[in-house]
């Protein structure tokens, strides 16, 4: 019973660098040029049960995701986890795209490739965290879907038991394939790259894919496709009012003390507790 499994990722700028990030103005999207990237997080227990179910059952690891082409060397790092191959959707074309411009390209990606009996996504991403591509995913494919999974027990492609996680439990489902399934971190713990498996993913196959290679309409592609749209975008001004007060020490506290009283506050209850030698 091998498996085609399809995992989307989505490298996201690395957390330790969200202080050097900026908005283009005029686009009004984020210039992630010069950020370095790394697969979104909870994409790696997504990828952690793919290996687990192939490891069990046989088949194909494929690792999917939409992102400029220098994302190559950051998807990479899920080959050598054990994925078997990989799809990179990039064009210009798709730039600015919202969750589901984006959740359109990946659906046409993985038509374009034959399908997936399975189709696994984290929940949400680090930088978005909109937890919405893998709904909208299950949508465009026509494929049931389920959200905030945290055990998933495949006896046969028609007997899957299913545990989604909720606010105060879990919610049991049985399921047959093909389905999508967007897991939480509860799932499993996403285990540690190699040397060796480094090595071995850059011999693996890394397909790019894009505009005119997927079969797309440019009505759902991209910003304009996009039917969420930024507002204005502004610097707020941060500062505070300064004032430059000269003068004896007795001046500067006297002054203190009436700019104190002035914003309501009682300077006699600390006055006199400092008289008492009291903090």
């Amino acid at each position: 019973m091998g498996l085609n499994i399809v995992v989307c990722v989505k490298p996201i700028p690395d957390p330790e660098k969200y202080n050097e990030i900026t908005i283009d103005p005029v686009n009004k999207t984020i210039v992630r040029e010069g950020i370095p990237t790394i697969i979104n997080p909870i994409d790696k227990h997504a990828i952690e049960e793919a290996l687990k179910i192939k490891e069990q059952y046989g088949g194909k690891v494929i690792l999917m995701s939409m992102a400029p082409p220098n994302a190559k060397e950051t998807i990479q790092e899920g080959l050598a986890m054990g994925a078997d191959e990989a799809y990179l959707l990039s064009d210009k074309k798709f730039a600015g795209a919202d969750t589901l411009a984006t959740s359109y390209v990946l659906a046409q990606g993985i038509k374009k490739i034959g399908g997936a009996d399975l189709v696994l996504t984290g929940t949400e991403s680090g930088d978005g965290a909109t937890a919405q591509v893998s709904s909208q995913l299950g949508e465009w494919l026509d494929l049931p879907h389920l959200w905030g999974v945290i055990e998933c027990n495949i006896k046969n492609p028609d007997d899957i038991y299913i545990k989604t996680k909720i606010e105060n439990g879990y919610m049991e489902w049985a399921g047959r394939l093909p389905m999508v399934m967007a897991v939480s971190r509860e799932i499993n713990k996403p285990r540690y790259t190699t040397i060796m498996g480094v090595m071995k993913a850059k011999k693996k196959p890394f397909t790019i894919l894009t505009f005119a290679d997927l079969e797309l309409d440019e009505n759902y592609v991209g910003l304009a496709g996009s039917p969420t749209q930024p507002g204005e975008i502004f610097t707020p001004e941060i500062g505070r009012k300064g004032e430059l007060v000269k003068g004896s020490k007795e001046e500067l506290v006297q002054f203190i003390i009436e700019k104190l009283r002035a914003n309501g506050i009682n300077v006699e209850k600390f006055t006199l507790g400092c008289e008492g030698g009291q903090n």
